[in-house]
């Protein structure tokens, strides 16, 4: 008997680099892991090691970090895999494969495969995905595609959605979100909401989204806010405004905002330039 027919008769010996009580290597169907039917197995032939090795790296494993580690050994085996019955097995071949591959994962049943899909494919090919069931493909979309296709993702279900839509659009389009349900967008949106449209957000019923706003107005234009309700929003005022608003603040029924006003008052003015 040859050698490499005495390497394929005999029990596979277990190569375990992992450290002591880690996972038992298992195959993703819950069975032991089997060599001899693999399509790779010629790899455990290869001398001085990044073959493959039942529990370290292997690509039946049912662990995704042993998965993971046989792609890194043999990225260029990702393409076979694509459509491999194991989601973890086609989630990180996704990693690897050709970007030329990956439009077919798009409709993928698991979230997981459509998660890598969508931090690999080119910012404007990612439209397709803007409607993801997952919230989680949804995120990396918004966060990677082109801003100027950001506006169809404005009314997603999802407000840490909308919450990078609202970082990331184009002002020109950003004030359609000034009336946005969740308070922490329309924050996001006072602090980068250019005038004359930051007055949309003045009144908001939310004292976090109007201090936002107190701290983005011309100092100029701040007496409008002199009296408002929020305390934090009236400190916010006398932080900023021009020595002149500050009177009307000098009484306020808060000690903070009171106090910020005595400050203000005791630095002496700047002498006019020239």
């Amino acid at each position: 008997m040859g050698a490499a027919a005495s390497f394929l008769a005999r029990p596979q010996r277990l190569v375990a680099r992992a450290p002591e009580g880690d996972i038992p290597p298992m195959d993703w169907r819950g069975g032991p892991v089997n060599c001899e039917a693999c399509a790779y197995i010629d790899l455990r032939a290869r001398d001085g090691g990044r073959g493959c090795e039942p529990g370290h790296a292997c690509m039946q494993d049912a662990y995704a970090r042993r998965i993971d580690r046989f792609f890194r050994w043999h990225p260029e085996l990702a393409d076979q895999q694509l459509e491999h019955p194991y989601f973890e097995v086609r989630a990180i071949a996704a990693r690897h494969a050709s970007v030329f591959r990956l439009n077919g994962l798009m409709n993928d049943p698991d979230e997981t495969v459509r998660l890598q899909v969508a931090a690999r494919l080119s910012p404007a090919q990612l439209e397709r995905l803007m409607h993801d069931p997952h919230r989680e493909v949804r995120l990396r979309v918004a966060q990677r595609i082109d801003p100027v296709r950001l506006a169809g993702m404005r009314h997603d279900s999802d407000y840490g959605v909308r919450e990078i839509v609202a970082q990331r659009l184009p002002l020109a389009l950003l004030a359609t979100l000034a009336y946005d349900p969740e308070r922490s967008v329309r924050e996001i949106v006072a602090r980068r909401l250019p005038m004359p449209a930051l007055f949309i957000l003045a009144g908001d019923p939310e004292p976090e989204v109007r201090r936002a706003v107190a701290e983005s107005l011309p100092e100029a234009l701040l007496g409008r806010m002199a009296d408002d309700a929020d305390w934090r929003v009236r400190w916010e005022v006398a932080r900023r405004a021009p020595r002149a608003m500050l009177a009307a603040l000098r009484d306020d029924t808060d000690s903070e905002v009171r106090q910020m006003v005595r400050d203000r008052l005791a630095v002496p003015r700047e002498a006019p330039h020239g």
